[in-house]
């Protein structure tokens, strides 16, 4: 279960941001075709977090072999791989949520005036940074 939460949260966050900000950078396109190419910014912070989960997840599977292990260990072992992928998963799901609204918001403000985008990157670095304590947290539950 750890395994697939850190597969699977990830990339339903990032599929949700990065559907959210391209219904915005379609919008951005009809407005202003020039400023498409910078619209971009928030569908590649959505995709890291798909590339966290994998990580996480590929890391996760090594540590699935219990050969020699106790019963004690095993459901020790268990519970830190179940830990580990939730941290990952549902923090990178709900940074997906985030930088899905945000931009989507911020792409379609940045289609009405140039001001707006350096904002509309900092709420996406924050928004971000969501997924990357997750991720930072999964490695040290699973390493703990």
């Amino acid at each position: 279960m750890g395994v697939a939460s850190a597969l699977v949260f990830p990339n339903l966050g990032a599929a949700y941001g990065t559907a959210k900000s391209g219904v915005g950078i379609a919008s951005l396109g009809v407005i202003d075709t020039s400023k498409v190419l910078k619209g971009l910014i928030p569908i590649i912070m959505a995709g890291i977090l798909g590339i966290y989960g994998v990580i996480i997840s590929v890391l996760l599977v090594g540590d699935c072999k219990m050969d020699g292990k106790s019963d004690g260990e095993k459901g020790q072992n268990g519970y830190k791989i179940l830990g580990s992928g939730l941290s990952c998963g549902l923090s990178s799901l709900a940074s997906g949520l985030s930088i899905g609204v945000a931009g989507d918001a911020g792409v379609r403000a940045f289609a009405q005036t140039d001001g707006i985008y350096v904002g509309m990157i900092l709420l996406l670095i924050f928004s971000e940074a969501i997924g990357l304590y997750g991720f930072i947290v999964a490695i040290l539950i699973r390493s703990g």
